[in-house]
């Protein structure tokens, strides 16, 4: 964005802040009750050092917050400066070694959603179960320490998007999370594609439990056979053909998931708590003959075995190395992957057999990934995380927040289509409105369940010039601090500026 465009922005954003704030005073039965906190009551402790960045650009420190974070925090800046940015991301890449005390308490009054065995969700309203995964995702994003590991969560949990909304999957989606996505997200990538294979909340969204060949005419479901290859490895362009996805299909035949009543399909009894949800192989509706995947042969009578074969052979393919370094280049350097990039994260993720950390070291070192700071516009989740990170806010991660994620389109776990949410920023462009007052909802306490220090942050930080830096990962540029001390509404304009929309 040029510095007149800039200007320009800044101009008519401070109007229209202004002119909303008047609008949100005037509605004086409504603000009474949004400013009754109601929050965690949990906010990061500021136990160190709080020196903003001093550079006028955004430097290799802020660089590296923005991009393997959902946003710096106060005194975030500081610690990864002294510590270095690549002990930051060793630090981040080994997250069982981090303590996450305060992220646990956030999440801890939810801990009990996490059922093992998979069957006693069965036993909970439905209707309560997605808002739980939605606020334990929103809290693990504001207040967890092991950022890296939970923007990778989201980047898989979009790219094996399922939507809870579909049949058992209601039941079964909390344990996708937990034993799916976040077992594997700096795993490795043949583990996780197997495991999303066998998840019964995949199985029932994308009809797996139902591809079955009971006798030689019937033909298999290819539903997820299709989306396995176009979405999950190979991608659209990947070379696979139609008589691929069949013969996929063919492969994964039998594997099913015992539903919510009593019985397994074949009207045996099951015990309501433990068979619940479980994913099993029936050899008796699996076609065992020979078939053929992107020229290979999966031999004939290896029963459940074939499964494995076909993990084998798409997670290997070329165009699964191509695919999945796009996507990563996607989400960490540009919307328009630099083909350099691409091309040394796929011969990573190739050479180490889709480990997922080694993968990650290559692209950061990538001197795109190095060039491409402030380049890439947040998608509102990260945004409204960033937001709530760079305040210090105190969340309940409840329907005030989750409310503005609806009206930008973003709330986690309820994209419809298996294609996951988009990550380029076209898409999201049309959120901005709904930035702003959000924004200005923030900077004003007046979100429902969500509280800043909105007087004693500038004093803690040290003054408003520390406040501008802090946000903006840099020093603020002169029309930048201009309309900061103008608007009579710093905070939410910066909160609201085009710097901070971007990272």
């Amino acid at each position: 964005m040029s510095s007149t465009s800039r200007r320009e922005f800044l101009i008519t954003g401070a109007s229209a802040l202004a002119l909303s704030a008047a609008i949100f005073q005037s509605v004086q039965g409504w603000l009474g009750e949004a400013r009754q906190y109601a929050g965690a009551g949990l906010k990061r402790p500021l136990d160190g050092p709080l020196t903003p960045p001093e550079n006028p650009e955004i430097d290799p420190v802020a660089h590296a917050l923005n991009r393997w974070t959902f946003g710096p925090g106060p005194g975030d800046y500081a610690r990864v400066a002294a510590l270095g940015v690549d002990a930051f991301l060793e630090e981040q890449l080994a997250p069982e070694k981090i303590d996450d005390g305060l992220c646990d308490r956030a999440t801890a009054r939810f801990s009990e959603a996490w059922w093992e065995p998979v069957g006693e969700a069965y036993e909970e309203d439905d209707e309560t179960l997605s808002p739980i995964l939605r606020r334990v995702a929103l809290l693990r994003a504001v207040y967890s320490q092991r950022q890296l590991f939970e923007v990778m969560c989201e980047f898989w949990s979009d790219h094996f998007n399922i939507d809870p909304g579909k049949g058992d999957a209601r039941y079964t989606k909390i344990a996708d999370d937990q034993n799916v996505i976040r077992k594997h997200a700096l795993g490795n990538f043949r583990g996780m594609l197997r495991a999303s294979a066998l998840s019964p909340a995949m199985l029932w969204y994308l009809d797996g439990r139902a591809n079955v060949k009971r006798s030689p005419d019937e033909k298999p479901n290819e539903n997820y056979a299709r989306e396995l290859m176009e979405l999950h490895t190979l991608g659209v362009h990947g070379g696979y053909t139609q008589q691929d996805v069949m013969e996929v299909a063919r492969c994964l035949t039998g594997w099913t998931v015992l539903a919510k009543k009593n019985d397994d399909f074949s009207g045996k009894l099951l015990s309501p708590f433990k068979d619940r949800g479980k994913v099993v192989f029936r050899k008796e509706v699996h076609d065992d003959g020979v078939k053929h995947v992107l020229g290979q042969e999966v031999s004939p009578g290896l029963g459940e075995g074939d499964l494995d074969r076909v993990i084998e052979i798409v997670a290997a393919h070329p165009s699964t190395t191509q695919f999945i370094a796009t996507k990563l280049c996607v989400r960490f350097i540009s919307d328009d992957a630099p083909p350099a990039a691409v091309a040394a994260v796929a011969r990573a993720f190739a050479d180490s057999q889709g480990d997922i950390k080694t993968t990650l070291r290559a692209l950061f070192a990538t001197p795109e990934f190095r060039s491409s700071a402030g380049a890439k516009f947040k998608r509102p989740f990260h945004f409204i995380v960033s937001a709530l990170r760079a305040t210090n806010a105190e969340t309940d991660a409840d329907r005030g927040v989750i409310s503005y994620l609806e009206r930008m389109g973003h709330v986690p776990f309820r994209f419809p289509t298996p294609d996951g949410y988009p990550a380029r920023a076209q898409h999201w462009h049309a959120t901005l409105l709904w930035r702003w007052k959000f924004a200005l909802a923030l900077a004003h306490n007046r979100i429902k369940g969500t509280r800043i220090e909105r007087d004693g942050l500038p004093r803690l930080l040290g003054g408003d010039a520390a406040l501008m830096a802090t946000l903006l990962n840099r020093q603020p540029q002169a029309d930048e601090s201009d309309a900061f001390l103008k608007s009579g509404d710093g905070l939410a304009l910066l909160l609201a500026s085009p710097a901070f929309q971007c990272c």
